[in-house]
This record gives C-alpha cells, sequence and structure tokens, in this order.
C-alpha cells in the first residue's frame, strides 16, 4: 500500500511537471508579445492579474492531477467502443488516402461546428455552473483558456472529440486538430484588441471577438461561441464585435474567491437557479395555453 502511494505520488509529480513544462514555452511567446505591445506597463498589469492568475493555475493543477489521467483512459476506451461496435460513419481509410492537411482541415472545420454547437450548450442553465469557472476570470489572459472546472473539462474534452472520431478520423488528425485549436485558443484569450478587420474578422476568430464573448456586459451574452471560425456564429447570428472590448470580464454569479470555492459552485444548489427560474416560467406558460 505505501509503495502504490509513492508511485502515485511520484506520478502526479512528474504529470504537474509536465504541464508546467508545456507552459513555458507559450508562456515564453505572450510575455515577449506583451513587452512588445505594452511595454513596461506589462509589469503593473501583471501585479493587478496576480489574483486571478494564482487561481487559474491552482484550479490547472487539480486537473492535471485528477482529470487528465481520465481523459488518457476515456479516449481509448472510446476510440476502441466505436471500432469494435461499429460505430464509425465513415471508414479509416478514406482519410489515410486523402493528403494529411487536406483531411486536417476538414478536421478542423468539423470540430469547430461541434464546439459552436456545444459551447452554445455549456451556456444553458443545466451547464452554466461548471462553465462559468472559466468565465469567472475578471482578468482574461491566455492562461484563461486552460481555467475549466473538472465536469467542464471532461464535458468539453469528450464532446469536441467523439464526433471526429465516429467519423473516422485517424488518431493523429484529431489529436493535429486538438492542438491547433488548443493553441489558438491561448492567443484568442491573450490581452489584445486585434479584431482583424471587417472580413477576416468574419472569418477567424479574433483576440478581441472571443472577448467580448468573456465581457460582463449584457449585450454580449450569449455571443461569439466558434473557437477558430468566426463565420459559425456569423451564420448562426451570434457573431458580436463592436471593436475592441473595452468593458469589464467575468461573471454576476457570486462564486466566490479561490480555487475551493471555484471547484464546489457547480455543486452547490444555488448555482442552478436559473434553471428552476425557466422551468417555472415554461409552466406558467404551459398553464396559460391550457386555460387559453
Amino acid at each position: 500500500m505505501q509503495e502504490w502511494l509513492l508511485d502515485t505520488f511520484y506520478t502526479s509529480l512528474t504529470a504537474l511537471g509536465g504541464a508546467a513544462e508545456m507552459l513555458m514555452y507559450p508562456a515564453v511567446f505572450f510575455v515577449l508579445l506583451a513587452l512588445g505591445f505594452k511595454g513596461s506597463k506589462v509589469f503593473t498589469e501583471a501585479a493587478k492579474i496576480l489574483p486571478e492568475t494564482t487561481t487559474t493555475l491552482g484550479i490547472v493543477s487539480f486537473n492535471v492531477l485528477f482529470v487528465l489521467p481520465m481523459l488518457a483512459v476515456l479516449s481509448v476506451v472510446m476510440k476502441d467502443i466505436f471500432e469494435a461496435g461499429g460505430l464509425m460513419l465513415i471508414d479509416e481509410t478514406m482519410w489515410e488516402n486523402m493528403p494529411f492537411f487536406a483531411a486536417l482541415l476538414i478536421a478542423v472545420l468539423i470540430m469547430d461546428f461541434g464546439t459552436y454547437w456545444r459551447h452554445r450548450m455549456m451556456h444553458s442553465p443545466m451547464f452554466w455552473p461548471s462553465h462559468a469557472v472559466h468565465h469567472s476570470d475578471t482578468a482574461v489572459t491566455w492562461l484563461t483558456l486552460i481555467r475549466a472546472h473538472p465536469v467542464d473539462h471532461l464535458t468539453t474534452s469528450i464532446m469536441d472529440n467523439v464526433l471526429l472520431l465516429m467519423l473516422g478520423f485517424p488518431i493523429e488528425v484529431v489529436i493535429a486538430s486538438v492542438m491547433i485549436r488548443h493553441y489558438y485558443g491561448y492567443f484568442v484569450h491573450a490581452d489584445l484588441p486585434w479584431t482583424y478587420g471587417k472580413i477576416f474578422g468574419k472569418i477567424f476568430i479574433s483576440p478581441a471577438m472571443h472577448r467580448w464573448h468573456h465581457a460582463d456586459e449584457p449585450r454580449a451574452y450569449n455571443t461569439n461561441y466558434a473557437a477558430v471560425f468566426a463565420f459559425y456564429d456569423y451564420i448562426f447570428g451570434t457573431y458580436y464585435v463592436p471593436g475592441p472590448c473595452n468593458v469589464p470580464l467575468g461573471v454576476q454569479d457570486d462564486m466566490g474567491k479561490g480555487v475551493f470555492n471555484q471547484l464546489t459552485y457547480a455543486f452547490k444548489p444555488r448555482a442552478y437557479k436559473a434553471l428552476f427560474a425557466n422551468r417555472k416560467k415554461e409552466a406558467a406558460e404551459f398553464q396559460e395555453e391550457a386555460a387559453e
């Protein structure tokens, strides 16, 4: 028993070390980008966002220790189930006979289409309490991408990948498409005012566009759900980019401060008051229709 505990502890430390190393490269990039764009103001702003950054890193550490191992097992199990159960909608050989980058482009397009609708679902009253952890960051930076409640992390990872697996994409294409969305996600969460202009801004998600998604501003609620391609929001009527986003960020939910409050919020009944309110509204409307 003691040996098993020591092995588990060593594995956890190794995972945390690996995660820290993986964050070093984007950290260097975004620090240099911030210095080039903002100059010495970066150091003043860094002190202001330190509390939120500390909370984010605490949540990330929890996910690395407890969520990522589950995801690794689930990915293998899901692929085996799809293959053994005949759930593949398209034979894998079709993608293997296609140039890798063509298959990758199609995979990213399909994944982002699925991401758009999954993301809209996460903003529904049922799923919002766990997704709200991601939005609770009042100082959105590139690190905010990986600030996610474990339930939200699991749901997002499974739903975003299951479609590609069912469509028979080779695992290397799935991994590459996930990496593209992941690293582009770092970029669009960065504190940059770029909108990409009238043309490209309606093709790709810009940092300004995604910042509006995080805005604590009623007119920006329920907008900008896609992760890579802005035209999904434009097509489905949720595109909102009036310009650079200079309004407060965060949520109205009273979640409390610190890692513990962030992680436990989704398990508190009061977090679902919007869901209960919607049900009461639907019941009242049903009664009115029945009376008529």
